[in-house]
């Protein structure tokens, strides 16, 4: 989703102070660039533990007076602060957050905004948060991973090892009961165009009998993984006699190994 000018312009402050372990991740990250399709509420940085969620809070709360930022907090707790930033007219909401360490790969250096989740985490944690809640928003950013990530069924293929509670097939059947939206459920959407209801339930349609197919296909021994493909240089829902190599997460995430 692309920024707002005034979030565009924290982003880039706030930025100073991003690391590998305090990164922009949510939906600001997932569609940063311009060209996306929807506008961010908020921003949204995620540290590896609680202490670290306290330490970012007071850095960046230091560089925002000192830049002239008003910073109302409108919810603290251990893990938690979500604050109001506010200068001239202008205001969002930014929250940081404890999230899990464990991730498929290290965040990547941004020119708009420091240290950001990678694109494939990202993805995966969308695709957990559209089962996890029925939210419009949640599916036209799913829309815009699949289309730019990674396909719907390799996301699910993934998704099962960020929470081992689910496995692909259950994620699935979940996502099943997505996608029964109205007209109306979008107006409160901030989008940069209306969205074409026929045209992304075709799309759903078509997403979810491929990732069913994809899901069959698959050695239930790999369950959990991404593909990596040497080949192509990224990753990729492959197909028959495509050469991969599987990428499994860890604490921090960890870049691919091409084996063979």
């Amino acid at each position: 989703m692309p920024l707002t000018k005034f979030q565009e312009a924290l982003a880039r402050l706030l930025a100073t102070n991003r690391t590998p372990d305090s990164y922009l991740a949510g939906g600001a990250a997932l569609h940063i660039e311009p060209d996306s399709k929807r506008y961010s509420n908020d921003l949204d940085y995620f540290q590896d533990s609680e202490a670290r969620v306290a330490s970012a809070f007071e850095d960046d709360r230091k560089l925002l007076a000192a830049r002239g930022y008003e910073l109302e907090i409108l919810l603290r707790q251990p893990g938690f602060v979500r604050a109001l930033a506010r200068r001239g007219g202008d205001a969002t909401k930014i929250e940081w957050a404890h999230d899990s360490a464990w991730r498929f790969l290290p965040p990547v250096k941004s020119p708009r905004a420091g240290f950001v989740l990678h694109p494939v985490d990202l993805a995966v944690n969308k695709l957990l948060a559209l089962v996890g809640r029925d939210e419009p928003r949640d599916y036209v950013d799913i829309h815009e991973a699949m289309a730019s990530i990674l396909p719907l069924g390799a996301l699910c293929w993934a998704a099962s090892s960020k929470d081992p509670g689910y496995t692909p097939a259950l994620l699935l059947d979940l996502l099943r009961r997505r996608g029964r939206y109205r007209p109306e459920d979008f107006t409160r959407l901030a989008l940069t165009s209306p969205v074409d209801l026929p045209a992304l339930k075709r799309r759903w349609i078509e997403a979810l009998e491929g990732a069913e197919r994809f899901l069959a296909s698959r050695d239930p021994d790999e369950v959990g993984c991404l593909y990596y493909s040497p080949d192509e240089g990224r990753f990729v829902e492959p197909v028959p006699g495509q050469r991969v190599s599987p990428h499994f997460g860890r604490p921090g995430g960890v870049l691919p190994v091409v084996v063979g």
